[in-house]
């Protein structure tokens, strides 16, 4: 049995962990780990989604294993990334949405993930994609950008954070601080950007200066800037792009989580268990771990054993917890309690809002070439 200290500071650390998981109901092993680790949230991906019923349950049943409010995520953009397109219905990519040209249907688009997505228990969505839409990354990229105009970029993501923020979920910005220029999958690899600062700074890093205070997450990519910050270290790992570039410089208050450090973009700079501790040491708030349990643990295990061993590691452990605590205690979204499991007619509501959404984007898109 831990001792007292030991137990707080596994809470402390669960706090800044969001972490995928395999299986589609709650086993055994699943609520073991949970009860263990007592993560700051789960993130559900197409392997754990089968039907609207089974998903909402699955919710249900993880967050009744943990006495935390968590953050219940997905990645719902719509396109290519749309997790719920088999269960319920496709929505529009962002490129199609923005090719629209129309404010009302940008915050429509949001509107309806939002209710898709809380209608199945999820209370954040990381969306919008805030990357630019330029050549070089086409080909990674495709239908999740809405245009190399960085105001443009802002004006769709505006409308759809207010879109969630109606439905009571939390959206996120990505993938700072731009992988616009990327030309690699930082799925696989890491890229390395060589965009010096100044466009940078009128061009990626635009929607964050202007949709800061608007953005309860933001999402820090794997990726390296060599021009800025003279190495290959990514900004996921990097203290000048999250402590003081996207905190002093930009001015964001809201929570820095690091894209899934299961990827190779990040893995290809360090161990899963030195990014977990790095990534927090150099300024993210949170670390996600989606797609193997194994990595969950070692993540975890490598962030708790350094705060036993360093001192001052335990202190900014015990800050961050408190930081993504109070966020969950002001939080609307949070607050909410979750919704009943959705009828079948909720399901076929959902369905022909988002089947009629598509033909009136549709609609639009051809009226604006006229």
């Amino acid at each position: 049995m831990p001792s007292k200290p030991s137990f707080d500071l596994r809470r402390q650390v669960g706090q800044l962990l969001i972490m995928g998981f395999d299986g589609t109901t709650l086993s055994t092993r699943l609520r073991l780990m949970l009860a263990t680790l007592q993560p700051g949230g789960v993130i559900l991906f197409k392997r754990n989604i089968e039907e609207p019923t089974q998903t909402h349950d699955l919710l249900r049943d993880v967050q009744k294993a943990v006495p935390t409010p968590m953050f219940r995520c997905v990645d719902m953009e719509g396109g290519t990334v749309d997790r719920l397109r088999d269960v319920i219905a496709p929505a529009p990519s962002v490129a199609e949405v923005a090719a629209a040209g129309s404010k009302k249907l940008f915050c429509k688009h949001g509107k309806l993930i939002g209710e898709e997505v809380r209608a199945l228990g999820f209370n954040t969505d990381f969306a919008p994609v805030l990357d630019l839409q330029f050549k070089a990354s086409k080909s990674v990229l495709g239908s999740r950008t809405v245009s190399s105009d960085p105001r443009q970029t802002i004006l769709y993501a505006r409308e759809f954070l207010r879109g969630l923020d109606e439905c009571n979920v939390l959206g996120c910005g990505k993938h700072f601080p731009g992988l616009g220029e990327a030309n690699l999958d930082s799925h696989n690899d890491l890229p390395s950007i060589a965009k010096p600062w100044k466009r940078l700074w009128g061009e990626d890093l635009l929607p964050y200066r202007e949709l800061c205070g608007g953005l309860p997450f933001v999402m820090v990519a794997h990726a390296a800037y060599p021009a800025v910050t003279r190495d290959l270290t990514p900004a996921s790992l990097s203290k000048e792009w999250m402590s003081d570039i996207l905190r002093k410089k930009i001015g964001y208050r809201g929570l820095i989580v690091t894209d899934d450090l299961d990827m190779g973009g990040v893995l290809a700079a360090a161990s899963i268990q030195d990014a977990a501790v790095e990534t927090l040491r150099a300024g993210a708030d949170i670390f996600l771990v989606c797609q193997k349990e194994e990595s969950v643990w070692r993540a975890f295990e490598a962030v708790y054993k350094e705060a036993e061993s360093d001192k001052k590691f335990a202190r900014l452990v015990a800050e961050k917890s408190r930081s993504v605590l109070s966020a969950k205690k002001k939080s609307r979204a949070l607050k909410a309690r979750m919704a009943p499991a959705s009828s079948e007619k909720t399901v076929d509501r959902l369905r022909r809002n988002l089947w009629e959404f598509s033909e009136e984007v549709r609609a639009s898109m051809l009226a604006s070439r006229l």
